[in-house]
């Protein structure tokens, strides 16, 4: 393997880092050109994009456990652990993070605009997702913590950590489709 190969690198990070960036700024784009546009089917874009936004962040909030498991059971400062902190990071740092914001500046335009924020369900899912945002706020706290090589919990905690995103989203997704108050 050379050294252009080596994914724990400064510099593949900095490229990683660039890579999403770009792709979030041609997803703005994407989503400045509907918006100037004004097609009639606006709002479907704009629940797509929801869609899409949501989708990454639930994606690193179901992995982000899983490394944690395995992170736990790797030695403090081994090479295994080493590369446990640098994929916790990008993944947070890179996908989760700006995944949640679109989430909720999307999600609260849309509440707005086609709701005007009425509807028990959708006061019953707002209050899913800031528990949701809770998570990942924690998972982000515990990503500081692996990184500094401090006290960690056990893989059995991590596992069932693993389940509380997937939990809050089955009550948001039932909300959203059933509304049923």
């Amino acid at each position: 393997m050379t050294a252009g190969d080596n994914q724990a690198g400064a510099s593949a990070g900095k490229r990683s880092a660039f890579r999403a960036f770009i792709a979030l700024a041609v997803f703005v784009v994407i989503l400045a050109a509907v918006y100037l546009s004004q097609p009639d089917d606006f709002l479907l874009y704009v629940k797509a994009f929801h869609v899409i936004a949501v989708i990454s962040w639930m994606a690193g909030l179901l992995y982000l456990p899983r490394l944690f498991i395995y992170h736990s059971d790797a030695e403090a400062g081994s090479p295994q652990s080493e590369t446990f902190k640098m994929m916790e990071a990008r993944l947070l740092k890179i996908i989760m993070n700006p995944a949640m914001m679109i989430t909720w500046i999307l999600g609260l335009f849309l509440a707005w605009e086609v709701y005007g924020f009425q509807g028990g369900w959708l006061h019953a899912k707002i209050a899913l997702v800031v528990l949701m945002t809770l998570v990942h706020v924690f998972f982000g706290r515990a990503v500081r913590r692996f990184a500094a090589d401090g006290p960690r919990k056990s893989s059995r905690y991590w596992r069932m950590m693993n389940e509380i995103p997937t939990v809050l989203m089955i009550g948001i997704v039932i909300l959203v489709i059933v509304k049923p108050f």
